[in-house]
């Protein structure tokens, strides 16, 4: 089978979907949802979308803001164009109907929250459930659209690649699994834009769904797209620490409204820091880390219970309500939170218009890497960079299918390996594969690192890569051997990235390395595939 369009879009969160909706006046569109499409990171995120809004606030205090998380890596002209979009698209989704919470006083004009790092209030958020509110609004408007095409339980596995007249390789489409049928398709496209979101699931213990498991990051990495710091996976300090929760965060909005980290005897674990329970990511996260290995305790404390119960309840009504199902009354009592695996700042290495160095490609949202967030993310810019660099995308890809012609499929062969339907019992393997993975990736290659850890990380990593590799070649393809693979793809390259980085930096803490170098490492770490694995189309080969 082979489906064609304009544009191809892989991904249904707010990257996704802002760029289809932008580029659908332009052609065609093709979106993959590889499970249902509202199974993203953007329908779990809390806090909320950082722009200057607040009478108090400038533009350059969120640029200065957001270059001191980067720890020296963020690129100055990404931060720029993305901070100074921000107004913009704020009024573009409230225009589009986006229900964020007013001020009381002044029902037209946005509450303003504060987040760890930032000098300012400038939050604009739907209670704890900014994502869900855009992602709503967003999907429905695509889902109306007669020019864009939602394509559930569809799963992307390797682009398909061709070589121009000029002797570049442009990639013209991807091979996709319908994990419904097992039928494996070619869908071919004028441009292909990935917009897979991250990789939580490479760790044991994450905030992520089950879908994050890197498939844009392994996809454009196997076909030769290069690769930038992939060491810095930011882990949030505040995941809900209970037998019967999964992955649930406790936003920072909650310590931006009064919250303060305790330890089990009741005292303030970021006493003395200057920014308190506010300070940036990492250093709250391996505070936490450090208090639980001093205490022996599994877990620290989040307490708001001193704010009046009803501001509770109303600002926080998700919060409130998962954590009472679980018996934990916050504004009685403090709520047990620990450190889990949240975001890459890391990714596919992209240009300020969403262009990987493969042509015809486009990476936006967490899969990419802009520049931005250096070697921290600063809390509620991640779907500001979502909104932003979808709608540079658009533009840009708007000018490239116009110049081109419709793909050729005449010289298209089936899928290379022939092979569909479900991997057989052996698919034990696969989940212990999966679970070996997650637990070194958490316990050697987790908030703090050394040298020894990731050599033994990278050394049972290349016996699981292996055994995948052989399942890969010798038997059928379904959704798990190709999620596992992917991550394995993942591990890989955090690996790699980590042991390149001889220092202390943001994100990325070694014991054999514990101060920051800047004479040597104020750059970032660039990876490129020496032996890409390009899908080519029968009409050439290499």
């Amino acid at each position: 089978m082979i489906r064609k369009s304009d544009f191809l879009v892989v991904g249904t969160g707010v990257a996704g979907l802002c760029f289809a909706l932008k580029a659908r006046s332009r052609g065609s569109v093709v979106i993959l949802a590889k499970k249902k499409a509202n199974d993203t990171n953007t329908n779990l995120a809390q806090g909320g979308i950082a722009a200057v809004m607040g009478n108090d606030d400038l533009l350059e205090y969120h640029v200065e803001d957001t270059l001191d998380s980067g720890c020296g890596l963020s690129h100055p002209d990404a931060v720029k164009a993305v901070v100074e979009a921000g107004p913009r698209m704020i009024k573009e989704l409230l225009d589009l109907g986006v229900p964020f919470t007013s001020q009381v006083d002044h029902p037209d004009v946005p509450e303003l929250g504060r987040e760890g790092g930032h000098s300012r209030r400038r939050i604009i958020h739907a209670k704890d459930m900014t994502g869900q509110a855009v992602q709503k609004v967003l999907g429905e408007l695509a889902l109306a659209d007669r020019g864009v095409e939602i394509m559930e339980n569809h799963q992307a596995l390797d682009l398909i690649l061709r070589y121009e007249p000029d002797g570049n390789l442009r990639a013209v489409g991807l091979w996709v699994l319908n994990t419904e049928t097992g039928v494996i398709s070619a869908f071919l496209a004028k441009v292909i834009v990935l917009a897979t979101g991250g990789s939580g699931k490479v760790y044991l213990y994450t905030t992520n769904p089950d879908g994050a498991t890197g498939d844009g990051l392994a996809i454009g990495w196997r076909a030769g797209a290069k690769v930038s710091n992939m060491e810095f996976v930011q882990f949030h300090p505040t995941c809900l620490y209970h037998p019967n929760a999964r992955n649930f965060l406790i936003s920072e909005a909650v310590r931006g409204e009064g919250g303060r980290l305790i330890d089990h005897e009741g005292r303030a674990i970021m006493e003395g820091h200057p920014q308190g329970d506010l300070a940036l990511r990492d250093v709250v996260a391996l505070a936490i880390d450090a208090s639980m290995k001093k205490t022996g305790a599994e877990n620290v404390f989040l307490d708001i219970s001193s704010k009046p119960a009803e501001f509770i309840k109303d600002r926080f009504p998700k919060i409130y309500a998962t954590c009472l199902s679980l018996g934990i009354d916050i504004t009685k009592e403090p709520i047990p939170v620990v450190p889990a695996a949240h975001y890459q700042c890391g990714g596919l290495e992209v240009d300020l218009e969403g262009r990987t160095n493969i042509l015809g490609v486009y990476a936006i949202g967490e899969v990419a890497a802009t520049g931005l967030h250096g070697a921290n993310r600063l809390a509620s810019n991640s779907l500001l960079e979502a909104l932003v660099m979808a709608d540079r995308a658009a533009q840009a890809a708007a000018f490239e299918v116009s110049a081109r012609g419709d793909p050729d499929e005449s010289d298209l062969s089936p899928w290379p390996d022939g092979r569909v339907g479900h991997v057989p019992a052996e698919a034990v393997v696969i989940s212990h594969s999966w679970d070996e993975i997650r637990r070194f990736m958490w316990n050697y290659v987790g908030l703090v690192r050394s040298d020894q850890r990731l050599s033994m990380a990278a050394k049972r990593l290349e016996l699981v890569k292996s055994e995948i590799a052989d399942f890969f070649r010798n038997f059928e393809v379904d959704a798990d051997l190709i999620e596992v693979r992917n991550i394995a793809v993942v591990a890989d390259l955090i690996i790699q990235s980590a042991t390149l980085r001889k220092e202390s930096r943001g994100l990325h803490y070694s014991l054999s390395w514990p101060h920051r170098d800047d004479k040597n490492f104020l750059k970032d770490t660039i990876l490129e595939n020496p032996s890409p694995r390009v899908r080519l189309s029968r009409v050439s080969s290499l």
